[in-house]
């Protein structure tokens, strides 16, 4: 069983410079992808609320915020390694045709260590800032379900083509709608949330692959691991539930580097 560790650089609050520094050192220290966020206004979680499967976001007015698919970029040029990614691009903000364009250039600039990730978004406020309809999560669920096949037909049309295929993360948790698209589509599939909601989770998509015909042990899972807000910082758990890719979360001016180092000598603990 290969165990993957991510970390993700929030791209609010600090300056491009340290940013650039924490992903670089991530890499060094061994974490085996990188990725990035995709929002338009600085946001901070309230670690008390838990609604669902997301804690509650508050707006930070005035708080830096930076663009994810050019922070990607800028990781291509800047690594040598550790894949690429977001967690995750919210649908609504880009053409689906234009993603993939997007997603083959990344991944050209990274020399075919690209990850592209997707999701229908959940902060309302980044939507109506910049004119983007809210909707509903139904119809933005329907949005991505009808949008994911537009990209990987985009993606196979590219001119140049991606130098390998270009693995797809989504993250949904919506059992009618995302979860169905994670099962036709992902290569990997990230949720989020308290175990017992997880594992809740990971035992639907089992059933809906199985109804579609797919081998769910295909699809790697993947999970934000952010032990200071669910209050379980035992990986072994993570683990147990066949969630093999953790991904340690740091958000500016900072991005500490500490609890990737925990989580890599985890690993290294495994054998």
């Amino acid at each position: 069983m290969k165990v993957n560790i991510g970390f993700q650089v929030i791209a609010m609050y600090g300056d491009l410079p340290d940013m650039q520094k924490a992903w670089m050192d991530a890499e060094e220290l061994g974490a085996d992808r990188l990725y990035t966020s995709d929002h338009l206004n600085a946001f901070t979680f309230d670690t008390s609320v838990l609604e669902g499967d997301q804690h509650q976001s508050k707006l930070t007015a005035g708080g830096q915020v930076y663009e994810g698919t050019t922070v990607q970029a800028a990781m291509a040029v800047t690594t040598r390694r550790a894949e690429i990614g977001c967690v995750v691009h919210a649908n609504s903000y880009r053409n689906p045709n234009m993603m993939a364009y997007i997603a083959g250039t990344i991944d050209h600039l990274s020399r075919g260590r690209f990850i592209l990730g997707m999701g229908t978004g959940f902060f309302q406020h980044d939507y109506e800032s910049f004119g983007y309809p809210w909707g509903t999560q139904t119809s933005r669920a329907e949005d991505m379900a009808r949008d994911v096949p537009i990209i990987k037909s985009r993606l196979a049309q590219l001119n140049p083509k991606p130098l390998r295929h270009i693995p797809i993360m989504i993250a949904s948790m919506g059992e009618k709608i995302g979860m169905r698209v994670v099962a036709e589509h992902a290569d990997i599939w990230h949720l989020y949330g308290p175990l017992e909601k997880m594992a809740q989770k990971i035992d639907a998509l089992k059933s809906i692959c199985r109804e579609i015909g797919r081998d769910p042990a295909d699809i790697e899972i993947a999970t934000n691991y952010t032990p200071a807000l669910l209050k379980d910082a035992d990986p072994d758990k993570y683990l147990a539930l066949g969630i093999t890719h953790l991904i340690c979360l740091e958000q500016g001016p900072v991005w500490d580097r500490g609890l990737l180092r925990e989580v890599l000598a985890w690993r290294k603990a495994l054998g």
